[in-house]
Parts: structure tokens; sequence; C-alpha cells
């Protein structure tokens, strides 16, 4: 099944093209399949050492890994886990969307055996996401010298007037190194309205930094911003991967209601996301966030939806990096994203590939797919969208991750995880 994509929704509104769709050759029926690990709780993110050990997390239990001989030890547990850890930290919480999620292998971990993990924590109240660095043990049973690089992404700590309101929503999560050597993490907007336009906050951005979290060199957020942002003006960016000739980050973020969207980051870009009352011709919003309006627990005309609270509001910021691809205008939870390398993809070569997992909201598909996008030479442009054709049943599909195998692994809420190649 092939879908056509569409230009950003802002600039569909403005100029109501779309972008064209030549017939897409790729044959996905041959895809070998298996489970690599399931029964797990939550599965949120993996990373991989070249010999195919994979770390992973589990949002409400902690971090393990998986060797090659497919046994698991369990590293690091979070408050209330059990004694199946080789260490816990009580301080690690999670609640509602929070918790423990993106995990990230240093490339130099021959040499510093680091590791890197995004999670929940109460050191500081009330609350807040940190990205934690840690040093695996040889033996590959422990982690320790915990060292939190970044201790002050904003947590939601209570409850508010909104689809998902409870504590906890809207973390981003995801954290990767980019080709140029530094650590590149996404937040969320955590129902802030505040957030995301802030030159303080950390909520709603894309951080760039070096491996003791201080601001990447060459950073160039506007004056007056925290120097270790990238871009902002995000809303929940659980997605980001590289170009694997531009380099370029790319990142896969979830739309209110509407426009799920793939952005090509520019450094000190602003991504038009501006909840806020008052702005953009709204008036007040529930608990000062206008993030689902209007008619936030019903559905509506995306379009119409669109209008009144665009995902990338071109009209207040006419300079806001465009989305390459908007999911037709639908909400359906894309969640990360990942390129497909080797020859052994075939047609499918340096293609962008998705994971949505569904929401189901006022009409909208539910759509739990794996999406194949294909770029232009420039990786600057869609030029198709084809669905995958999966070897198992849908899921809600979290992360999407290649291995040193050159396998795509898939990391699903139901608790699995699993592998495919051609």
């Amino acid at each position: 099944m092939t879908r056509l994509s569409a230009l950003s929704l802002g600039a569909a509104l403005a100029s109501a093209t779309a972008l064209a769709a030549p017939a897409f050759a790729a044959n996905t029926t041959s895809l070998s399949h298996e489970i690599v690990l399931e029964g797990l709780e939550n599965p949120w993110d993996v990373a991989f050492l070249d010999d195919g050990t994979m770390f992973f997390t589990e949002k409400c239990l902690g971090l393990s890994v998986r060797l090659p001989d497919g046994s698991v030890n369990k590293l690091l547990g979070m408050k209330g886990t059990d004694d199946d850890y080789a260490s816990t930290a009580e301080d690690l919480f999670c609640e509602g969307q929070a918790g423990m999620q993106g995990v990230a292998v240093d490339p130099n971990f021959a040499e510093n055996r680091q590791i890197y993990v995004y999670s929940t924590s109460d050191l500081t109240a009330p609350g807040s996401n940190r990205l934690l660095r840690m040093t695996v043990g040889e033996d590959l049973a422990s982690v320790s010298d915990r060292t939190d690089i970044v201790e002050d992404v904003p947590y939601k700590p209570a409850a508010t007037d909104h689809p998902f309101g409870g504590p906890g929503a809207h973390n981003g999560g995801r954290v990767r190194f980019g080709p140029d050597g530094f650590i590149y993490l996404t937040t969320g907007d955590t129902h802030n309205g505040e957030g995301p336009q802030s030159p303080t906050l950390l909520a709603g951005k894309v951080l760039r930094i070096d491996r003791d979290g201080n601001a990447a060199e060459g950073n160039a957020p506007p004056e007056g911003f925290d120097p270790r942002i990238f871009t902002y003006g995000h809303r929940n960016t659980q997605g980001i991967t590289f170009h694997p000739e531009t380099g370029a980050a790319i990142t896969a973020e979830h739309g209110p209601w509407h426009s799920d969207e793939i952005t090509v980051l520019q450094n000190g870009g602003n991504a038009g996301w501006d909840p806020r009352p008052n702005v953009g011709g709204r008036g007040e919003c529930p608990d000062g966030y206008c993030g689902y309006s209007p008619n936030q627990m019903e559905g509506m005309d995306r379009y119409e939806r669109a209008a009144f609270m665009p995902m990338t509001d071109l009209a207040t910021y006419p300079d806001a990096m465009q989305p390459i691809w908007d999911n037709n205008g639908w909400s359906q939870g894309t969640s990360s994203a990942e390129f497909l390398t080797g020859d052994q993809w075939g047609d499918w070569e340096n293609h962008l590939v998705v994971g949505i997992m569904g929401i189901g909201f006022g009409g909208t598909p539910i759509g739990q797919r794996i999406d194949v996008i294909e770029l232009n030479e420039a990786g600057t442009e869609v030029v198709d969208v084809t669905e995958m054709t999966l070897p198992m049943e849908p899921g809600r599909f979290r992360s999407l991750v290649q291995g040193p195998d050159g396998a795509l692994y898939a990391v699903v809420d139901q608790g699995m995880i699993h592998k495919m190649m051609p």
C-alpha cells in the first residue's frame, strides 16, 4: 500500500500542492522475522555493541543488556524494582509517559565503556528528566560511575485539563550520537505552553552536547538561549536519526491530533510549535496550554484544527523549519526514525523508516505500522512513502534501530523486540 506524502501542513494549506510520488519498486513480502525478546514491560529503546550485544530500557523497570548468546543481565533498576538488578537507583521513577527512555552507546565504548540513559528523577523537586552517563563493567553485568550530565530537562509533576493530561506527559526522550561525535537529546513540552519557545527552559528542544553535557562547539541558538540548544519550538520529539550521506539530523515528532512531522533540522532553527494562550489569534486555553485546542476532547476536521493550533506556525514564525512530511495531516503517534543502510536492503538502501504507534482519536485511522520513506538525493524532500508489509502482527512501534548485523530491530510497547531482515 502506497500513500502520497504531503508538504508541511502549513505549506499545504497555503499552496494546496502535494509532492509527486513515482512508483515504488521494493517488495516487502520477503522479510525474515524473529522475536528477539518478549515478555518485557513497556520496552522503550535499544542500543548495540558491534558484536550484537543489545542494551535495552523498560520505562518503569530500568536498563538491561542482552548478550550475544541470548542471556539477559539486569543492570540498573528504578525505584521499586526487585533484587534481580545488579544495582538500583531509588531516585529514578516512572509516571505516565515519563520514566527510563532513550539509551545510547558511546562510539568509543571499546575504550571508555560508557553508556548514556535518559530517565526521570526525583533528586530535584518536583522532578526532572536527566541524561545519565555510566560505565559498564567488563563482564557486562553491572554499571557504575553514574554522572548526570544533564539535570534540568523539565518533568510534568501534576495533572492538567488535557488529553493524556496526567503527570509525566511529553518528555521527548531519544538520545543518539551524531556523526559529528556529539550527543543529540530530544525533549518534550511537558504540556507547558511556555516551554517550546523559552530561551532557558529545556522543554520542547533538541540539545546538542558533548560527553560531559556541555554545549557542543558550533551550536547557534538565538542570542540569550541556553547554549546547549540546537533547535527549539518542538512539541514531543521521540525520533532522531542522521542522513547517511549528508549527516543532517532528522526528527520524527508527535502531532497534536493532527500533523505528525518529519523535519530536517537546521542549527539554531525554530520548529514553530507555540502552544501558549493569546498567540496566533487564540485566546485563553485550558490550564495555560493550547496544544490540543480547539475542542480538545472531541474529534474535528484535522485541517480546521491545524489552522487554529498549527504544529508548525508559519504565520507567527515565517522562518520556522518546515517539515518534509506531515503524515497526510494525521496524528498517529510517529515516535521513531532510522535509516536503512547496506546493500542487503536493495531498493530501500538509504531510505528512512519511521515507527507509528497508532492513536485512533476522532476518526483518525489507528495506523500501527512502519513507513518507508524515500528522500531526494539531498535528503531535503520526500519522494515517496510506502507502508512496510510486516512479517508479524503490528504493534505500537516505539523504537526502530538498525543493528550491527544490518537488520532492523523494532521495539513495541506490547513487550517485544522484533528483528527483521530482507
